[in-house]
């Protein structure tokens, strides 16, 4: 048995099992894709304690008293700015590896508020998308900087298609 903080919220799990099993099959947090299930792929990373972690990897046993971020619980500020740069971007395909990504972006951006196109490069090193190549998300991880930095995400593009 375990007690840790995901998203804000102190959970007990009784079960030890994978992260990646809790946060899905017992909190429904589906932002944490599966994608591997050994660790490889990245798609299912979050912050453990602010550093990237592949959630497949921890047992919940070993999680005591630490705290997990996904997704969902990114501020409603952030949700923006990654829902925009990302769009703005054109850095999103099939979209399943992008929770991982943002996950990835913003333990760097909370570190480094200003990257070098290198290090948000660096960031995403062990994230693997199959669709868009990697040029567009690290051009959506330096918006996403830019946007953070100013404290303000502009209006969604008229011409986008969010339907």
């Amino acid at each position: 048995m375990a007690a840790f903080t995901v998203n804000g919220k102190l959970v007990t799990v009784e079960k030890n099992q994978k992260l990646i099993r809790s946060l899905r099959d017992d909190l429904g947090l589906t932002s944490v894709k599966d994608g591997c299930s050994e660790g490889a792929c990245g798609t299912c990373t979050v912050l453990i304690d602010g550093k990237p972690t592949r959630a497949c990897i921890p047992q919940t046993d070993k999680l005591e008293g630490k705290s997990v971020l996904t997704v969902e619980g990114l501020t409603d500020f952030e949700k923006q700015v990654y829902t925009y740069a990302f769009g703005q971007a054109g850095a999103v395909q099939c979209g399943f590896c992008i929770p991982g990504m943002v996950m990835c972006a913003k333990a760097l951006l909370d570190g480094n508020p200003n990257p070098a196109r290198e290090e948000a490069a660096f960031a995403i090193r062990n994230n693997i998308c199959r669709c868009t190549g990697y040029v567009k998300i690290i051009d959506a991880i330096l918006l996403a900087a830019e946007l953070l930095r100013a404290g303000e995400v502009p209006e969604i593009p008229s011409d986008w298609s969010l339907g």
